[in-house]
């Protein structure tokens, strides 16, 4: 029988972020949400305090439309703004708050933010701006502090004041699904940042296909009875659309507030943590905390992203009981691409095959479609040994660049999203990076893979952190270099650096040409906002030095 019912009855042929919310409010309206030492409520109190929050900001002016930015640590009072903003019809902006205070500037200014809910601790950034940032904007401050800092800034409200006076809000508007619900702005990049933005349905549907492929048993998962943790900041691509999946899950969460590896060692053993996710850099930061308390990681499972994952620190990290594994995606693409979840169970003791498959960037989750082409747009042999760079499709990829339109054509030519790295693929779809396209190393008519390299060098007992570069060369155009930094008391030379690369030269892992002819030694390597090698910086203090010497 046909229906005379229409869909827009229902409201619910649209993909919302509200509809989110909704699925772990109904689930578990008693599971926990914790904040550091000092805030614990659940999830119904987290729907009253989202619901205040939007009430809070349109008793202020604030409109459907309006650009909400945010300057704060991962606390609950973000995910709270994960949820009212985009809900309200307004657009979250995650601000970095690692930028320079330039390009802080140029974000706020280019994102035409309305209201800024900033930290205090972060209140010396905008007075330092404040004179340039294009007026209009109103600011609401958010403290963990009894007796907040003073600032010359007009402040419009105090958060939690703001939330306590307002009623909130109970009936949500159903919007446009295409609606524009976030807008960040990438790093690591050339020039200035670029602003990247998501829908309503593209967030839905990359938490639906996130969901989707962490579900099920065995190692790498993320179930009903999980504990979440993020360790990667929230501004960053939505701290990976994980803060997303576990609230529509229903799932005890835990916000860490600012990352220091003693308090993260501490609530993960006090909440019984289960499921994180950060950088390399925070876990081996995390491990280093772990050896000197003798603390065993046994229970948590942390996807690893942004940056390769050295097989050196996987093996390091199982051998402390976590169960760690790789993701690959990009902020263009919000962000999960790919997992490379395990084929089986942890083991203290993995073998060398179980690590590298690990670190690989792995298999396509659901909805996304994945090809390595050389530069004519053409596909390469799925042989795992054809190299070429990965280009992808899916239903919440970005579309644009905003106010770029020259940038976002280039993103995009061909029909296909342009990652700028590097990739083989196996016969069975398993992608590996090889480098990124403007790492990788061109010497004697060889590709030189930056990243393979910087595993090499790691897997040396005495390295605790490497880079390669490419430098110039007049005869073979370019030559790689190594940055090395070096365990605390120990003192190596260059030959043994040398020494050790080519003993896998030797073996055949890699080319000859790989091995370093440059080798210098650093006290620390310089990371972007994100915690990547900051390999730009890099090549320009190696450039600077070559023409001072």
């Amino acid at each position: 029988m046909e229906s005379n019912v229409t869909p827009d009855a229902f409201g619910a042929n649209t993909l919302l972020i509200k509809q989110l919310l909704e699925a772990g409010l109904a689930r578990n309206p008693s599971q926990e949400i914790v904040c550091g030492d000092a805030v614990r409520f659940d999830y119904a109190e987290l729907s009253r305090r989202i619901g205040r929050l939007a009430a809070g900001l349109a008793s202020l002016g604030a409109r459907p439309g309006d650009t909400i930015a945010v300057m704060d640590w991962d606390t609950h009072r973000y995910l709270e703004c994960f949820f009212a903003v985009p809900m309200a019809g307004m657009v979250l902006h995650t601000v970095n708050v690692r930028l320079s205070v330039e390009q802080l500037l140029y974000t706020i200014n280019h994102a035409k933010d309305d209201f800024i809910l900033v930290n205090t601790e972060f209140l010396p950034m905008l007075e330092a701006i404040w004179d340039r940032v294009e007026p209009g904007k109103q600011l609401v401050v958010l403290s963990d502090a009894a007796s907040p800092r003073e600032t010359r800034l007009p402040i419009a409200a105090e958060y939690e004041a703001l939330l306590a006076k307002s009623h909130p809000v109970n009936a949500w508007p159903d919007l446009e699904e295409s609606a524009r619900a976030t807008t960040f702005y990438t790093t690591g990049t050339t020039g200035l940042p670029k602003a990247v933005h998501f829908s309503h349905r593209q967030l839905v549907l990359h938490t639906l296909a996130s969901r989707a492929a962490l579900s099920g048993p065995g190692a790498g998962r993320f179930n009903h009875d999980d504990v979440y943790m993020p360790v990667t900041p929230m501004f960053h691509v939505h701290a990976w659309g994980l803060p997303y999946v576990a609230t529509m899950m229903g799932v005890k969460q835990v916000y860490p507030g600012r990352y220091v590896p003693d308090r993260l060692l501490t609530l993960f053993a006090r909440e019984k943590v289960t499921f994180s996710h950060c950088v390399p850099t925070i876990l081996q930061m995390i491990l280093d905390s772990a050896a000197v308390k003798g603390q065993r990681l046994d229970g948590w499972t942390v996807v690893i992203g942004g940056a390769a994952l050295p097989q050196s620190l996987a093996r390091a990290a199982m051998g402390w009981g976590v169960d760690v594994f790789a993701g690959y995606g990009m902020s263009e693409t919000g962000p999960i691409l790919t997992l490379a979840q395990p084929r089986s169970g942890r083991s203290d003791s993995p073998s060398d095959q179980e690590v590298a498959a690990r670190c690989h960037a792995g298999w396509a989750i659901p909805f996304v479609q994945l090809r390595v082409v050389d530069d004519a747009m053409k596909d390469q042999p799925r042989d795992g040994n054809s190299p070429g760079e990965l280009v992808a499709r899916s239903p919440w990829l970005t579309q644009s660049y905003l106010g770029d339109a020259q940038a976002s054509q280039a993103l995009w030519r061909g029909g296909w999203l342009h990652t700028g790295d590097i990739a083989v693929m196996d016969p069975d779809g398993c992608v590996r990076i090889v480098d990124r396209l403007k790492d990788v190393i061109k010497t004697g008519g060889e590709w030189v893979s930056s990243l393979q390299l910087e595993d090499i060098l790691l897997k040396h007992p005495q390295v605790q952190e490497a880079a390669v570069i490419g430098i110039p060369d007049p005869r073979w155009s370019e030559r790689p270099a190594a940055i090395v930094v070096l365990k605390e008391g120990v003192v190596l030379d260059a030959d043994t650096i040398r020494s050790h690369v080519k003993t896998f030269a030797d073996a055949g892992a890699i080319s000859k040409f790989a091995i370093p002819q440059e080798v210098m030694f650093a006290d620390s390597l310089p990371k972007t906002s994100v915690g990547k090698l900051d390999k730009k910086l890099m090549r320009a203090q190696q450039a600077k030095l070559v023409g001072a010497a």
